[in-house]
Order: C-alpha cells, then sequence, then structure tokens
C-alpha cells in the first residue's frame, strides 16, 4: 500500500527505500514498546491475551508488503530480545524467540501478500489480517508440535496460550484493518491534495 502511495508521487527508488525504512524502523520500535507497556500495566499475563507485539507487526504486512513486512515480523521479537536482554529482563524469553519470529514473519508475508488490493480498497485489510493470524498461529502450533520432543513447550501449553490469546486477536482483527483503512485514506487525500 506504501508503495503504491509512494509511486503515485512518483518519488525516487532511493526515497522509497528511505521512507520503507524509517516505517519499518518505526514499526519494529512500537513492537518492542508496546508489549513493554502492556506489561506495567497488566503484568505478563496481558501480554498473552493481548498480544501486543501483533499489532505492529499486521500493520506493517499490511503497509509495506510481504518483503518489508516480513523483515518487520522477523525483527520485532528479535528487537525486543536483545533490548529486553539489555535491560535485565529478556522478552520473549530465549527459548521462545525462534518461535515467535517464525509466527511474526508468517503474519507479516500473509498480510503483506495482500497489500495491493488494500491499496485498492481499505476493505481487503480485514480478509488480509484474520487470515495472517490464522496461518501465524497454525505455524507457531505446528512447529511446536514438531520440536516438543526437545523444547520446553507443548502442543496443549500452546493452544491454552493461543485460546487465551483469542482476545487480542479478536480486538486486532478490527482494529488493524481500521488503521489501515485509516493510513489509506490519509496516502489517498495527501495525494489529491498535491
Amino acid at each position: 500500500m506504501l508503495e503504491n502511495a509512494l509511486t503515485m508521487r512518483n518519488v525516487s527508488a532511493g526515497t522509497k527505500i528511505t521512507c520503507k525504512t524509517l516505517v519499518s524502523a518505526g514499526l519494529i520500535a512500537l513492537a518492542v514498546i508496546l508489549p513493554q507497556i502492556v506489561h506495567m500495566a497488566l503484568g505478563q499475563p496481558g501480554g498473552i491475551r493481548w498480544l501486543p507485539m501483533y499489532l505492529p507487526v499486521l500493520i506493517g504486512g499490511c503497509l509495506l508488503g510481504t518483503e518489508w513486512g516480513l523483515a518487520v515480523g522477523i525483527l520485532s521479537p528479535l528487537a525486543s530480545f536483545l533490548v529486553t536482554t539489555a535491560i535485565g529482563s529478556p522478552m520473549p524469553m530465549a527459548a521462545r524467540l525462534p518461535f515467535m519470529m517464525l509466527e511474526l514473519a508468517v503474519f507479516a508475508a500473509v498480510s503483506g501478500l495482500f497489500t495491493k488490493k488494500v491499496a485498492a480498497n481499505g476493505l481487503w485489510a480485514f480478509p488480509a489480517v484474520i487470515l495472517a493470524q490464522l496461518c501465524g498461529r497454525a505455524v507457531f502450533l505446528g512447529a511446536i508440535a514438531v520440536t516438543q520432543s526437545f523444547t520446553q513447550f507443548t502442543s496443549a501449553m500452546i493452544w491454552g496460550q493461543i485460546k487465551t490469546g483469542s482476545i487480542g486477536l479478536a480486538v486486532q482483527a478490527v482494529l488493524v484493518p481500521l488503521i489501515i483503512i485509516g493510513l489509506r485514506a490519509l496516502l489517498i487525500k495527501d495525494k489529491t491534495d498535491d
């Protein structure tokens, strides 16, 4: 969607890369900050219930497309882990990090597949987000099922967390598309004002 808006403005390839890099960095920073705020306000159960890191990643996929969104999805949990480890409380914990990187990569890649459709009609953000959530959670659960014999996670444990997080996913299934629709309207409005 952002690519389309930048192309309509006839910006150079270098400017496009700079803009996408800044937006990606902002979304990754938000993916580090939001969980900290939720954990301070609601404790660890709040993070499992509301899944705050997922919100910027889903926005990144819809806004930036598959490739740039994929980078946001992979780098968000990694950046969070590095920053929070430096301050003494790793989040996500090291054992969970590869699974979150995989899950959020799928979230971003799948929602990113819809970016051109979302650019044409913002309502496409709803199926983009819902399909991304379903695929990401399925991949996460599948990865746990395959590796549970040598990790500390079991399918039953993760299924319980998935059920707990369904509230956060439901809220994000509405909130993220509304944010994307709003951003799309701003991008189009800015173009028509030029």
